[in-house]
């Protein structure tokens, strides 16, 4: 007869309660899915050991490692604060200079071709001795007229000049 109170004998596995470690690392270079060069991060002990420590990705986080990490980020604070004071100098000096361009126009104004970023550039260059890229000029519209206009150029993120440019008749040019 059957016992409904009968258990069937069975092994019982308790749930997995292995204690998985971590150990702090610092990246060497950008892992995708982990972190970016320099970011110190946690990670399983096996994945450090067998992956990332082998291949140079990472290295250990102990007192060594961790004090050249923070005299890299101090020395690349310090480089940023040197690159934006230079920036808001030059943003300074140029917020202050017009630049004068000379072109040829037809019979109604307008210009044959148009006055780039590279034409600001090379002419900031002559006559003001400052050399700045030509992708850091922004023109709101191109200039394909006679006039005076606006170009701001972007030093860094968050510092720009408006420089005045006077574009002028090449004829009336006083060289």
């Amino acid at each position: 007869m059957y016992n409904i109170f009968y258990k069937k004998y069975t092994r019982f596995f308790p749930a997995r309660k292995e204690r998985i470690s971590f150990m702090k690392v610092i990246l060497k270079q950008n892992v995708k899915g982990l972190g970016k060069e320099g970011q110190l991060i946690d990670v399983a002990d096996g994945y450090a050991r067998n992956f990332l420590l082998p291949k140079k990705m990472a290295v250990e986080a102990d007192n060594t490692a961790m004090n050249e990490m923070r005299g890299k980020e101090e020395a690349q604070r310090r480089r940023v604060a040197l690159e934006k004071q230079a920036a808001r100098e030059a943003a300074e000096k140029v917020s202050k200079l017009t630049v004068r361009l000379y072109a040829r126009a037809g019979a109604e104004g307008k210009l044959f071709g148009s006055v780039t970023s590279q034409d600001i550039a090379d002419e900031l260059k002559k006559s003001h001795g400052m050399d700045i890229e030509k992708r850091k000029i922004v023109l709101d519209d191109p200039i394909k007229t006679f006039g005076t206009y606006m170009a701001e150029v972007k030093f860094y993120p968050e510092i720009s000049a408006r420089l005045t440019v006077v574009v002028a008749e090449e004829k009336d040019a006083q060289h």
